[in-house]
């Protein structure tokens, strides 16, 4: 039942990383052009993930850290799934220019995007787990 969950969780932050996407294009990419542009959006959009993976992390119901990490890494697996099909099909983009932003090298960043993805899940149980959810206070 947690995969199902999860899978609904990722639609939702596919949604965001779309709506990120275009605000990047539109806001960003005239002021500083379009690769440093995607280079800053990898850790805003890491952000914004965060944020959707805590919303939902209790809702998704995996409870160990083989299953978070199982969420994180089917998240990432669909993602690059998803920008692949997305940039071919839809965009008709090159390969070189789906690569580039993994490309460490040359300043891709969206690796380390994808690695705390796959560890956001249990991140931010953990996270959870720190804060009351309730007021204790007398």
């Amino acid at each position: 039942m947690f995969l199902l969950r999860a899978l609904v969780v990722w639609l939702v932050i596919i949604a965001v990383e779309t709506v990120h996407g275009i605000l990047r294009t539109l806001l960003l990419v005239p002021m500083m052009g379009d690769f440093p542009a995607r280079q800053i959006s990898v850790f805003t959009c890491s952000l914004l993930i965060f944020g959707v993976t805590l919303l939902f992390i209790n809702w998704i119901a995996a409870r160990t850290t083989l299953q978070l990490l199982m969420v994180g890494t089917i998240w990432v697996l669909l993602t690059i799934l998803f920008e692949i099909t997305l940039g071919r099909l839809v965009l008709d983009l090159s390969w070189d220019r789906i690569t580039e932003d993994y490309d460490i090298t040359s300043g891709g960043f969206l690796g380390f995007g994808l690695l705390f993805m796959a560890v956001s899940p249990l991140l931010a149980t953990r996270f959870r787990r720190t804060i009351p959810l309730t007021n204790s206070s007398p």
